[in-house]
């Protein structure tokens, strides 16, 4: 009888202490920095906000830009992400998404088609490799991206590296690699009305 109870004690013991360390495991903070929770939510605050832009830098040959409206939308926030609609003109594929990964801030670009289907080309991007700025961060492009752009064709966009900077007035994102650099900088002393949702979202 002795044996049996010893025996229940120790299953008892055994389970205690798998559930205790479950719930430690699923209680673990996610881990940050204080440059990337300073960047991340400068952005934040302008949750809910749209705001103009203009090309300022693109050193490719023809502009794809030219003439249209850039307009980028601080469209939904969460303690861990940020989803920024960037249209171009009546283009609203691209969806920029900021993340909270626990070891840093991740960078993918969501491309959709009109019907809301991705893109080929879609959640390429980078993740943060030190600690960068407040003001800025750098998003050096991911081994899932580098292949992407092999299998696609565009092998040169494999050194891609993306910029953000917010600043009090002005928000930017900035692509550079060997020879290329793509800049267009946001005005945000002056919100506009914002769009409709971009391609694969819902405005519901």
């Amino acid at each position: 009888m002795k044996a049996k109870i010893n025996i229940l004690k120790l299953i008892l013991s055994s389970s205690l202490f798998y559930f205790a360390n479950s719930a430690m495991a699923s209680e673990a903070p996610l881990v940050s920095i204080e440059t990337h929770d300073s960047f991340f939510n400068s952005i934040k605050v302008h949750c809910g906000k749209a705001y103009q832009g203009q090309v300022t830098i693109d050193n490719a040959i023809g502009d794809s830009f030219a003439n249209k409206d850039l307009i980028m939308h601080i469209r939904a926030c969460s303690d861990e992400k940020l989803e920024i609609p960037f249209h171009v003109g009546d283009d609203a594929s691209r969806t920029w998404i900021i993340t909270k990964t626990g070891s840093g801030l991740s960078l993918k670009h969501d491309h959709r088609h009109r019907d809301g289907s991705h893109d080929e080309s879609t959640m390429y991007g980078g993740h943060t490799n030190d600690a960068g700025w407040a003001e800025m961060q750098s998003f050096p492009a991911d081994q899932y991206s580098k292949q992407l752009f092999v299998d696609t064709g565009i092998p040169q966009s494999a050194g891609n590296t993306w910029q953000m900077y917010i600043y009090p007035e002005k928000f930017t994102y900035r692509l550079i690699r060997q020879g290329r650099e793509f800049r267009v900088d946001f005005d945000l002393t002056a919100p506009i009305t914002p769009p409709v949702a971009p391609w694969g979202y819902s405005d519901e």
